[in-house]
């Protein structure tokens, strides 16, 4: 596996990683929710991380964004799942790119779990998401 940066030409493949691993793994999340967020993501918030792609055999299979020390976005194709790419793409954010926090959608057990495996540790709550949405983020740090 390889991990390059990303770029905005690579910005059309990551937006189907993101709504096929949303899709697969946020299912609290209605449909005009993913609908709303699909164009602000590829029109902003990819440009607002330092965005990083990972990639098997010349194939994009996930990527990670982070900002100020924060892991803003970890998606993985589902086709590519329990593949150690996730885990890859952490390790490289911690070691090249400042990563000590995360937020987590609290009904996406599976992925706190992922993160608690990975030495992360809950150091607080939000009843809302970052788009003021009633999803409740978990607030989880490194550095505790």
């Amino acid at each position: 596996m390889t991990i390059t940066k990303g770029t905005c030409q690579h910005y059309p493949v990551l937006i189907e990683i993101w709504e096929a691993s949303v899709r697969a793994t946020h299912h609290f999340l209605p449909e005009k929710n993913i609908l709303t967020l699909k164009p602000l993501i590829l029109e902003h918030y990819f440009d607002a991380v330092e965005l990083r792609c990972a990639f098997l055999e010349d194939q994009l299979v996930g990527f990670i964004g982070v900002a100020n020390e924060n892991i803003e976005m970890l998606f993985i194709h589902p086709n590519w799942f329990r593949q150690g790419i996730g885990q890859a793409l952490i390790q490289y954010a911690l070691d090249n790119l400042s990563a000590s926090k995360v937020d987590v959608n609290e009904q996406n057990p599976n992925a706190i779990t992922f993160y608690e495996r990975l030495g992360f540790k809950r150091v607080g709550r939000s009843e809302r998401d970052g788009q003021g949405e009633p999803f409740p983020l978990i607030h989880m740090s490194l550095d505790v």
